[in-house]
């Protein structure tokens, strides 16, 4: 990013004084521990007051800031532009820098994958677009304007992942990026706490679609049919991927081993792609990835490159090599049902010279059916391949109880969440250099905090 500070007054609307057009604004930061020299501090109103902090974005490089107008400006000693909600104020700025830049926008959302369909298509169209994607978890109402307001100003293409938990977030994301391409995943039961039915959270996942250009593209899971349902109502041109025979895009000859899938596709029978994860469940995300890339007239075997060598975000079905040389399958960023059963039964397929231990943390956000939820992992967790499970948090309880009847008390552990050092310390004692072993859990739950001391 790069802006006079007298041009992002005028984007929201406050009257610029002269000496601002010498200003430039080369970044934007809303945490002081990242902040760097020329950047536009935008201090928000949270658990933290941003604005107590404005001494320290000073010290760090801090060129000028927002400053919500309930708040003392005499405490500002940089130039500031005073709005009178400095969150709304990032957002509309976001809004006015991405139509400045004007790139395509490819938004993406699901209960399960928009992570690593993120990386995907972004992997996809770089092959012959300069491209920006969402880091990390940028992907609520902060991060989507922070991803956003980082674009190099030779962006041709900004590929956001969108998460939500509640009604109404989708369609304020969607309204703020005016997608020309809209993903939908999957629909899982992630934040089902707070929607009560699958019904919802599609109807709330479809929210992604409110601010589509006209001419936009809908693409989703054509396996779906809550998704088949509601695509009917939109005027926009839509494009399906999945398994069944009516979709655009249909995998088949699906195989997975230990570090990578190969898959072929119907529309390209005599290409071979291979992507390097673990699970075929992965090969829905790259289906996603494929139509994106089809829409943008990048040639199959550009995509077939891409596909083979993208670059995944940390903690996403990741291999890792622990401190005793065993291999660790990481995927604790996030979890729900459908999510946890899919990576449980890829690990269990997967070949070990030693032991097969699973750690389970909470699901979050499942309200009433927590409990009913946690219990059904118990139905893809076979003794036979999974020799001990350790189970973290205070929802994962009816799990253990459910899997009292497939394993003895040695090879069956529960653990408070605050108690993951004697968690850490018993799958220690057990683990060897052949073993394996999977961490999955709701990023709530911190099973990081896990992996950081068995790595």
């Amino acid at each position: 990013m790069k802006m006079r500070l007298a041009e992002i007054a005028k984007a929201l609307q406050v009257e610029p004084k002269e000496e601002w057009e010498e200003i430039v604004v080369t970044s934007v930061s809303f945490d002081t521990r990242s902040l760097e020299q020329g950047a536009l501090f935008i201090p928000l109103v949270a658990e933290h007051d941003g604005h107590d902090y404005i001494e320290n974005a000073i010290k760090n490089g801090a060129v000028a800031t927002l400053w919500q107008e309930d708040h003392d400006e005499n405490a500002a000693l940089i130039p500031k532009l005073v709005v009178s909600n400095s969150l709304q104020a990032m957002q509309k700025l976001a809004h006015y820098y991405l139509q400045k830049i004007n790139p395509k926008v490819v938004a993406i959302t699901g209960s399960n994958g928009k992570t690593t369909t993120k990386d995907m298509v972004a992997a996809i169209l770089g092959r012959r677009f300069n491209v920006q994607k969402t880091h990390d978890n940028f992907n609520n109402f902060i991060g989507v304007p922070m991803t956003v307001l980082s674009m190099e100003p030779n962006t041709e293409v900004l590929v956001i992942e969108m998460g939500m938990d509640h009604f109404g977030e989708l369609d304020e994301l969607s309204h703020l990026v005016e997608p020309d391409i809209a993903v939908i995943t999957m629909i899982g039961e992630a934040h089902i706490e707070f929607f009560g039915t699958r019904d919802k959270i599609a109807d709330a996942k479809m929210e992604i679609t409110h601010g589509l250009k006209e001419d936009g593209v809908l693409i989703y899971n054509g396996d779906e049919p809550l998704l088949i349902q509601r695509t009917k109502e939109i005027a926009q041109e839509t494009n399906t991927f999945g398994t069944s025979d009516n979709v655009n895009l249909r995998a088949l000859n699906v195989v997975s081993n230990d570090e990578e899938t190969s898959f072929r596709v119907v529309q390209w029978e005599n290409e071979n792609f291979v992507i390097p994860m673990i699970g075929s469940y992965n090969v829905i995300n790259a289906l996603a990835a494929l139509s994106v890339g089809k829409l943008f007239r990048i040639p199959v075997e550009e995509m077939k490159k891409a596909l083979k060598s993208f670059e995944l975000t940390k903690n996403r079905t990741q291999w890792l090599q622990g401190a005793k040389g065993e291999q660790i399958l990481s995927d604790v960023y996030n979890s729900n049902p459908s999510a946890a059963k899919l990576v449980i039964k890829a690990f269990s397929n997967a070949s070990t010279k030693g032991k097969r231990m699973i750690v389970i943390g909470d699901m979050l956000q499942l309200g009433i059916s927590s409990k009913e939820m946690h219990e059904s992992l118990a139905e893809v967790i076979d003794p036979d391949k999974i020799d001990s499970v350790y189970l973290c948090g205070e929802e994962v309880e009816p799990l253990a109880t459910k899997l009292v009847s497939k394993f003895d008390k040695e090879h069956l552990h529960l653990y408070k969440a605050t108690e993951k050092m004697e968690l850490v310390a018993d799958l220690q004692s057990e683990i060897s250099a052949d073993d394996s072993v999977l961490l999955k859990g709701s990023h709530g739950i911190h099973l990081e905090n896990v992996l950081e001391k068995l790595v």
